[in-house]
């Protein structure tokens, strides 16, 4: 076994340095949220079967996707990789891998975190920690931890490190989450212009003008550069799923309803990231008062037969959602047991949101679904702060936050939803959108006197 240096400077245990193009080829595709990445990783491996940190990351890989069925070929692939360890050894840095993929099969993404880190404290320069210290950070909805993360390593990257862009593109979206939008679209287009397939740091910019309420620039900026999210993985749905959010701030529902079904659901998966981007469209634009035709129904069709996977909250949310949107009462009531089932059985750390916000959650969206707004509002309301935890985006989690408003206001609890809507307004930089303006005129007509105590208390 040689000592061999990767593409971003970290030493590798291997039998040949044929192994390098394609494990240099697949941190990057990694990096990019590039389709062609699984095929590396297997090109790695069939080149060197006893390489432990690339069994590891195909173990990561499968965790990620947040799927019942990818446990057990993740529990393989961390199998392969402790058998791997035993016949040839390794250095620090890929038992740290092995180890960040044992604390999730054990339960704790959060332990993941802690190898990635411990790495990285070491070699802050290491691109493939720091991406997947990030990702998990991402399911598990810390970004105040993703923005130290990222602010810790940041200074390693100097101009001729190959990942600089991707990590700029991190901080971006690190930013971006914790309200500091200035900055964001700074990193972000600085890292752009680094790395022009970086779909994440793109995106992160395209978070900014959701967040602030522009998406006429939104529009201007994810316009021409369709080059940088096309080779992506599922990820390219979600950028155009961005695209359709702009358009529908505009009030362009045609608009909306053309990218759903040509880009946004064209392939019509049932990732729970592509369920999350078809169920919250959907809902956004059934709020408005849009007739979505049967679009809930392929949903509706696939979240049945996801109903037992159990690994994300915020994918069982969304499964939910579909069966709320497809009218779907059995398939219904068998999640809500099962959700109750996970969230009792304390297993892990994902079972803990399951518990709370969870169960709330779930119960707001059933009730929703049966026209019980104020059991629906009361639900949702009890858990608003808490959101976060369930994982994902500001900009995704905001279907819920809007169903909290409008449950609001159908129960006839006006003046909370006045104060709702406030805080959500101040939490987007105190630019109110079109959401927030046409919610606030339905009070307004209902109810004055609600916004008018508002006000004085304001």
């Amino acid at each position: 076994m040689t000592v061999f240096s990767d593409a971003f400077g970290q030493d590798i245990l291997a039998g040949s340095a044929d192994v390098l193009e394609p494990w240099n080829a697949t941190m990057l595709g990694f990096l990019a949220h590039t389709a062609s990445t699984p095929v590396h990783l297997a090109e790695v491996l069939k080149r060197e079967p006893d390489f432990a940190l690339a069994h590891a990351l195909k173990g990561l890989f499968y965790v990620l996707l947040g799927r019942r069925e990818m446990v057990d070929l993740a529990q393989e692939a961390l199998a392969t990789a402790q058998s791997a360890l035993s016949r040839r050894g390794a250095n620090a840095r890929e038992r740290a891998f092995v180890t960040a993929l044992a604390a999730w099969m054990d339960g704790s993404p959060r332990g993941t975190i802690a190898a990635m880190e411990s790495i990285l404290e070491a070699h802050p320069e290491d691109a493939l920690a720091a991406k997947i210290s990030h990702a998990t950070r991402f399911v598990l909805g810390d970004s105040r931890g993703m923005r130290v993360s990222m602010e810790r390593v940041l200074p390693a990257y100097g101009a001729d490190h190959p990942a600089r862009g991707y990590i700029l593109g991190c901080y971006s979206f690190s930013l971006e989450e914790t309200g500091d939008f200035t900055k964001a679209e700074t990193a972000g287009r600085n890292g752009i212009a680094l790395a022009p397939n970086d779909a994440w740091g793109l995106h992160s910019v395209a978070h900014v003008y959701d967040m602030t309420a522009n998406p006429r620039g939104g529009l201007a900026w994810l316009s021409g550069r369709e080059a940088a999210w096309e080779h992506c993985n599922n990820f390219r749905y979600h950028v155009w799923w961005h695209k359709a959010l702009m358009h529908l701030e505009l009030g362009e529902r045609d608009a909306v309803l053309d990218l759903y079904d040509t880009r946004i659901r064209h392939d019509r998966t049932d990732d729970y990231r592509d369920i999350a981007n078809g169920t919250s469209m959907l809902m956004r634009l059934e709020l408005e008062g849009v007739d979505v035709g049967n679009r809930w129904e392929e949903l509706a069709d696939l979240a049945e037969t996801r109903t037992d996977d159990g690994c994300l909250i915020f994918a069982d949310l969304h499964y939910l959602l579909a069966l709320v949107g497809g009218n779907r009462d059995q398939a219904i009531t068998g999640m809500m047991a099962r959700l109750r089932r996970t969230a009792a059985a304390r297993k892990g750390e994902m079972a803990a949101v399951a518990a709370n916000p969870g169960i709330a959650a779930a119960a707001g969206l059933e009730a929703f679904g049966e026209g019980d707004y104020r059991s629906a509002y009361l639900n949702l309301a009890s858990v608003r702060r808490a959101m976060q935890t369930i994982g994902g985006s500001h900009a995704q989690r905001d279907v819920f936050e809007r169903l909290t408003i409008d449950a609001a206001i159908r129960a006839g609890c006006h003046e909370e939803a006045a104060a709702i809507i406030a805080d959500r307004t101040e939490f987007r930089g105190g630019r109110p959108d079109n959401y927030a303006r046409a919610r606030l005129d339905l009070i307004a007509r209902a109810a004055p006197a609600a916004l008018s105590r508002r006000s004085q208390a304001l």
